[in-house]
């Protein structure tokens, strides 16, 4: 586990073979920012049916998720993986410990960080407790194709 400020200064140290990997899906990288240092690896997709028991629609889990990464990542490097707020990349390290990666870590506040719990505050259940961008640590908007790792569209 690392926070994202703890990920942000081990990949300072070592960059060639510490690298984070951002597995929201890629309307997140768009819409809310990311690190312009990460790789945009998606381990999810948003479906598009609606699940009424849970109010949402529903992700669905990209199969090619560990092939991906090992198109940019050897077993010995560091990986530090980044969602929005640590469920997804916790996951993610799962898979990626069982396919021999012995040196990935969650970032346990992602990119976007906790929720405020303070019902007397403005920001309450908003994202502002923590994470990459609550952090002060550096961000865009700007996406960069040739740090995105994308699933192969069908049909292609």
């Amino acid at each position: 586990y690392a926070t994202a400020a703890e990920a942000y200064d081990m990949w300072k140290v070592a960059p060639d073979s510490v690298k984070i990997i951002d597995v929201r899906t890629p309307e997140e990288y768009i819409f809310v920012g990311n690190p312009d240092m990460a790789w945009k690896i998606p381990i999810a997709a948003q479906s598009d049916q609606w699940d009424t028991a849970k109010q949402q629609f529903p992700m669905r889990l990209l199969p090619d998720f560990v092939a991906r990464v090992q198109t940019i990542a050897q077993p010995g490097d560091t990986l530090l993986v980044m969602c929005r707020s640590g469920s997804r990349s916790a996951m993610a390290v799962d898979l990626l410990a069982e396919a021999g990666f012995e040196k990935a870590y969650t970032i346990t506040d992602g990119m976007e960080g906790d929720k405020v719990k303070d019902a007397t505050s403005v920001f309450d259940g908003q994202r502002l407790a923590n994470g990459w961008k609550n952090s002060g640590l550096p961000w865009t908007y700007e996406v960069n194709p040739d740090r995105m790792v994308l699933p192969a569209r069908k049909g292609s």
